[in-house]
């Protein structure tokens, strides 16, 4: 009988040892002092010594993909960005109680490993968490040969980070006359693109997505849509360590402003988002125009241009979007805290004026 390897059966453990070996740079590139050993090992070491510092330190988790966005970066070879999105994914929903990302790992499930191919994905990883401030400490790459197409491919992650429970952002914290910032989005993000596809770039061909658009400011409209999510992180980390007065955040995700500021709130009170206050993005206008979406359903399917809500006194509004546009940030503010119509018990939600 014939010997039947392991590389027969579709898995090349060799090609795997490569793109270890071609991703080494890209990871090392993230690595904070805490980061201890490298990479190649069965886990990720980290220290948490600098939490000795804090008063009652919280490890705080989270874990995201990317979603069906990875369909289009598939179909159009473009790899680059989508590493960025599920760090963002990730870090970002971790900031909105206050904390600061340490470290990541990552997921690659994929139907054929080439080490180049993974490379470009990684090095996207590697600098979103460049971007975040975490280190990338680990992480494992899966050939699923008959289960996955040879150029098919999945990522996850998962974030850890630290927060001093004294500091700890609460909806709790939120009072009435609240001002809400909205922070600016880059693009549609990582969210509604199974919407996207069918509605606008199933019904394209290659050329028609690559073409540069003039209502795009010369991108071309695949460009605009995987336009990597927009990381929130060192922004709003300046602004705490300002000491400025943040009371809640909520990160604009699945489920769009209506299903996530909403997060941010506590019980009898509501966010009051007053429509027009800040521009949707034209590339979010093309996809709401060719899915002909009501306003309800786009307000509660994407982020309309608004990426990250901060949720902060009336006077120390300005001092904070301030802070936030000297890190780089588009700040518009968009909305104020009310009084829930629905008396104290009732659940914060989102009204639209």
């Amino acid at each position: 009988m014939a010997e039947l390897t392991y590389k027969d059966a579709g898995v090349d453990t060799s090609e795997g040892a490569r793109a270890v070996g071609a991703i080494r740079a890209a990871v090392k590139s993230t690595y904070r002092p805490e980061v201890v050993g490298d990479i190649g090992g069965f886990g990720g070491l980290f220290s948490i010594a600098a939490a000795k510092d804090m008063a009652d330190p919280l490890l705080v988790s989270g874990t995201d993909g990317v979603g069906t966005k990875l369909a289009l970066a598939q179909r159009l070879d473009m790899h680059d960005t989508v590493g960025i999105d599920l760090v963002a994914m990730c870090a970002n929903d971790i900031l909105a109680c206050g904390a600061e990302p340490l470290f990541f790992l990552d997921y690659v499930a994929i139907g054929k490993l080439r080490a180049e191919h993974v490379a470009r994905i990684v090095a996207g990883i590697a600098e979103g968490c460049r971007q975040a401030g975490c280190s990338l400490i680990g992480g494992e790459m899966a050939e699923h040969p008959g289960v996955m197409d040879p150029d098919d491919y999945d990522l996850s992650g998962f974030c850890v980070g630290v927060v001093d429970r004294p500091k700890m952002l609460d909806p709790a914290n939120v009072r009435e006359g609240d001002v809400i910032l909205g922070c600016a989005s880059t693009g549609i993000h990582s969210n509604g693109f199974s919407l996207v596809r069918r509605a606008l770039t199933d019904k394209l061909t290659n050329e028609q997505l690559l073409a540069p658009c003039d209502d795009l400011d010369g991108r071309s409209l695949g460009e605009a849509l995987l336009a990597p999510t927009r990381i929130y992180v060192r922004s709003v980390l300046d602004v705490l360590a300002a000491g400025l007065p943040v009371h809640s955040l909520a990160h604009i995700t699945g489920g769009g402003i209506t299903e996530n500021l909403d997060r941010a709130l506590p019980a009898g009170l509501d966010a009051q988002v007053q429509l027009g206050s800040w521009p949707v993005l034209p590339i979010i206008n093309k996809v709401i125009s060719a899915a002909a979406l009501s306003q309800e359903q786009a307000l509660k399917t994407f982020n309309m241009g608004i990426g990250l809500c901060v949720i902060c006194p009336p006077d120390a509004a300005a001092a904070i979007a301030a802070k936030l546009e000297s890190a780089g940030e588009k700040v518009y503010t968009v909305g104020r805290i009310v009084a829930s119509d629905e008396g104290p018990a009732a659940k914060g939600k989102v009204v639209y004026a």
